[in-house]
């Protein structure tokens, strides 16, 4: 019992603010000024291009943060995390087909289904460990792209494109590249604070502890099962989010968007980043995309290069590119 983290009893002062704590405050706070800073961009031109690879980092960074909550945080290796992404994407495009152009509407609806989605897998994956729980979640994952390629009334294998993007207060601001840039980085930075207090409060020291010893949690009366179903409906919810932005940037949705090949490059960015680091998720996401941007110019199997690269930070950068500036949240 000696060991347990004292849940209740916060940090005495100077364990609380150490110096690389401070830099767990720093590389953030840098992260999201520059994110600010970017549609200065036509300052140097070439500000479409720029913008729209920055907000697709961005939301992939969302959906990365999300999946940074139950794999860094809970060890819930989820490899089906992309069917909220699909989800959140969908509720946006099957609604605009049918004229519901309402921005609060498809977002409702995407919040709702990924609960629903979240809850009803959660409930079932959660009874499972290890091995099983990947597979059952990737499982999940595959029967949602199954079901987006056969709903050929939606595009079926070639997808859906928007009529136009989300409206708000009837405002079709949305379709200005800066507004939506702008709004991708409000919800990133809200997403950011919402899961920092969360990993922050009681509830986060609680899922940690699930994390490095449930029996033990349970055993002092907490119920492990509970906490990680809450965590597991939070971050699916947060993904769907990212779906819904990402249909009103591409406008476009495809099943592909619910693939596990998606899945996996949660992964690979939280991997990148390093785990348990929320910033992590989000310099990871930029690293990735931006690797990828360039290689795909030289080769289209830019992954056979990629590979490399993340083989050599998971065998000499255990933390991330976090972890080599002494960061994490």
């Amino acid at each position: 019992m000696n060991n347990l983290v004292d849940l209740d009893t916060p940090a005495s002062p100077a364990l609380a603010t150490p110096p690389r704590a401070s830099r767990a405050y720093l590389l953030p706070l840098i992260v999201f000024v520059i994110f600010a800073l970017v549609p200065l961009s036509a300052l140097w031109g070439s500000q479409s291009f720029i913008l729209a690879l920055v907000t697709r980092i961005m939301i992939l960074a969302l959906a990365a943060m999300s999946l940074d909550l139950l794999i860094g945080y809970g060890a819930m290796i989820s490899f089906g995390h992309a069917a909220y992404v699909g989800l959140g994407a969908y509720s946006v495009a099957i609604l605009a087909s049918h004229g519901i152009t309402d921005g609060f509407i498809q977002l409702a609806v995407a919040l709702g289904v990924s609960l629903i989605f979240a809850l009803f897998t959660g409930a079932i994956s959660l009874r499972t460990k290890g091995v099983y729980f990947i597979m059952i979640t990737l499982a999940f994952g595959q029967m949602l792209f199954f079901l987006g390629t056969s709903l050929a009334a939606y595009g079926g294998d070639d997808g859906l494109t928007l009529a136009s993007r989300s409206m708000f207060f009837g405002s079709k601001f949305l379709k200005n590249d800066v507004a939506m840039y702008y709004v991708a980085f409000g919800v990133l930075l809200g997403a950011y604070l919402l899961l920092r207090a969360i990993v922050a409060s009681r509830f986060g020291r609680v899922l940690r502890g699930i994390r490095e010893n449930p029996v033990r949690m349970e055993a002092i009366g907490f119920a492990p099962y509970r906490y990680q179903l809450t965590a597991y409906v939070i971050a699916g919810m947060i993904a769907g989010v990212s779906g819904f932005l990402l249909a009103n940037q591409t406008e476009f949705v495809s099943p592909a968007y619910t693939a596990w090949q998606r899945s996996g490059d949660l992964i690979f960015v939280l991997v990148l980043g390093g785990l348990g680091s929320l910033h992590g998720a989000i310099i990871g996401a930029a690293v990735f995309s931006l690797l990828a941007d360039i290689l795909s110019h030289y080769t289209e199997n830019w992954a056979l290069i990629f590979g490399p690269i993340l083989i050599l930070v998971v065998l000499y950068a255990r933390g991330g590119i976090t972890g080599l500036f002494g960061s994490k949240s």
